[in-house]
């Protein structure tokens, strides 16, 4: 057979999906006319549809060596690097081909969506980068700040602080990975004076927005065990999700509180000298939950919501 009979039976071949004996059918032609660029860019395809990628990626190369010229050859590599995930060097070659052809829809349709593509695995990139690179202390000057001037001393003052955005930064991971948190109390306990056989760094507290009795219940003995245990200061977490009672959000508009109808969890800061009550916003962004702590930490509430939960620890 000759070089073009080959080449027109490999193409019938491959529209009807038998790409393993097309691409036989396109080698055999091969043999007979080495320097012939369409013979390299149908093989090129033919590997693509087996997944045969770095064999299809030579024969592109190859198309492009001997008519650098045709678009087609570019655009074989494109496809080819776009399958290899190599999206970047993928639109480089979608753009080559467009240069020579600026008429191919189906070159402007690829670099369009590679386009797209390429929005959004650099912002995908950016949401893991986020939801792995915690660090919220810059966050937090003002109230190190507040802390400074109420503390007097600076090593209580140091140690309240990185209490703080220890507990806040851990519960910033649990929520990355588990879309939740459980609602606890994490006391900051004095290593000198405290029994740590009777006394935990952090109290559950899952129960205590249940009802109004379990909700007045757990002041008085959260401020006994902080008395008790000789705690220096005090963080809570609590998930929006279970402050059931009272739910101080519904009802009350943006205008009251714009972060209303966003998920995410309290913390409530207490010391002897200093209250300090914060939400961390929460939402889906790439199908990865995101805290927008570097977005929008917001730093004070609602009146009612800061009623409703102080006095709660110490």
């Amino acid at each position: 057979m000759s070089a073009e009979a080959l080449k027109d039976e490999g193409n019938s071949q491959f529209k009807a999906g038998n790409y393993l004996k097309a691409a036989a059918l396109y080698t055999q032609a091969i043999k007979l006319q080495p320097t012939n660029a369409t013979l390299y860019s149908n093989r090129s395809a033919a590997f693509l549809h087996l997944v045969k990628l770095t064999k299809a990626l030579a024969d592109a190369d190859t198309t492009i060596s001997l008519h650098p010229d045709w678009e087609k050859g570019y655009f074989r590599k494109g496809c080819v690097l776009e399958a290899m995930h190599r999206y970047d060097h993928a639109l480089s070659a979608f753009q080559l081909a467009l240069l020579r052809n600026p008429h191919n829809s189906q070159v402007s349709s690829k670099i369009k969506r590679l386009t797209q593509l390429a929005r959004e695995t650099k912002r995908l990139l950016q949401v893991d980068t986020l939801r792995s690179n915690i660090n919220i202390s810059n966050l937090f000057q003002p109230f190190q700040s507040d802390l400074n001037d109420k503390c007097g001393e600076q090593q209580t003052s140091e140690e309240m602080f990185s209490f703080l955005i220890e507990v806040i930064e851990s519960a910033i991971k649990v929520w990355h990975d588990t879309s939740a948190v459980p609602p606890r109390v994490n006391f900051l306990l004095d290593k000198h004076k405290t029994d740590t056989n009777k006394f935990a760094p952090v109290v559950n507290i899952d129960r205590a927005f249940e009802s109004p009795d379990t909700h007045r219940e757990c002041y008085p003995y959260l401020r006994q065990y902080a008395v008790d245990s000789h705690s220096k200061a005090a963080c809570m977490i609590a998930p929006k999700s279970s402050i059931s009672y009272p739910q101080v959000w519904k009802g009350q508009g943006s205008r009251k509180w714009k972060l209303a109808q966003s998920d995410g969890f309290f913390v409530q800061f207490e010391s002897p000298m200093l209250r300090k009550l914060w939400f961390v916003p929460s939402s889906t962004e790439k199908g990865r939950t995101l805290c927008k702590y570097s977005l929008s930490l917001s730093l004070s509430l609602s009146l009612c919501l800061s009623l409703s939960l102080s006095h709660m620890i110490i």
